[in-house]
């Protein structure tokens, strides 16, 4: 019974891992397309950040994991884009509720130039 609790909590800890890793996997990937105006600048650096991923894939030792998803999460905070890039529309975006919501008791009809011609 207890190693099937000692398997469990094995288990759960390296789903952890992993669900960390996937995180700042895909934070650092997003981050240098900050960093890297074009595409064609982006794919190097890209091809290069998994690399790094890559190369510790097979590390099995928990604590060795979790030292090293620590020191990457502390990298990642260190190098980040200090103005990342935001999509217009999105929060925090420079078109984001450019247009507000008209108050309430106000109509707007959509029919652009539909004129009833009776």
């Amino acid at each position: 019974m207890n190693s099937l609790a000692s398997s469990a909590s094995y288990l759960a800890r390296r789903a952890a891992q992993k669900e960390r890793v996937r995180i700042l996997y895909r934070r650092a990937l997003k981050d240098t397309l900050n960093w890297a105006v074009h595409r064609h600048l982006f794919y190097p650096d890209a091809d290069a950040l998994r690399e790094k991923f890559e190369s510790n894939k097979n590390v099995q030792d928990l604590e060795t994991i979790d030292r090293m998803i620590a020191d990457a999460e502390a990298t990642y905070n260190k190098w980040r884009h200090p103005d990342p890039y935001v999509v217009p529309w999105a929060p925090g975006g420079s078109k984001f509720h450019r247009n507000p919501t008209p108050p309430s008791g106000i109509e707007i009809i959509y029919d652009y130039g539909r004129e009833d011609n009776d």
